[in-house]
C-alpha cells in the first residue's frame, strides 16, 4: 500500500533546521530499506511531504515514530493511505502495481 505523510512543522524554521541533519539520516535509513520512494519540503516551507510503501498504515506509524522531527515534537505527521488508480507508464510498475499504465506522449 502507498502512503502520502504530509508534514506540518509545529516549531520556527531555526528550531526546524537544527533537525534536519538527524531527519536526513533518518530518511537515508528508510530507503535504503525500500520503504520511501520520494520525499521533500513542501513550498512555501511549512512541512514536509513523504511518499511510502508499507504493509500496514501501523507499520508506517512504527518508522513515523523514529522521525527526530517526530520524537522532539517539532512537527506532526498527517497520513493518507493512497491507492492509486492510473500512473503514467514511465513510473515503474512496483511502485503501483494495480494502477493502469497511460502513456504519456508528448510532441513537440
Amino acid at each position: 500500500m502507498l502512503y502520502l505523510v504530509i508534514l506540518d512543522y509545529q516549531s520556527p524554521l531555526s528550531v526546524i533546521d537544527q533537525y534536519i541533519p538527524d531527519h536526513l539520516k533518518y530518511l537515508e535509513k528508510h530507503y535504503q530499506a525500500g520503504h520511501f520512494l520520494l520525499s521533500g519540503r513542501q513550498e512555501p516551507r511549512t512541512g514536509g511531504v513523504i511518499m511510502a510503501q508499507a504493509s500496514h498504515q501501523d507499520e508506517l506509524m512504527a518508522w513515523l515514530a523514529e522521525d527526530p522531527f517526530i520524537i522532539h515534537e517539532v512537527a506532526k505527521a498527517r497520513v493518507i493511505a493512497w491507492v492509486p488508480a492510473m500512473k503514467a507508464s514511465k513510473i515503474p510498475s512496483f511502485i503501483a502495481p494495480s494502477a493502469k499504465s497511460i502513456s504519456n506522449i508528448i510532441s513537440e
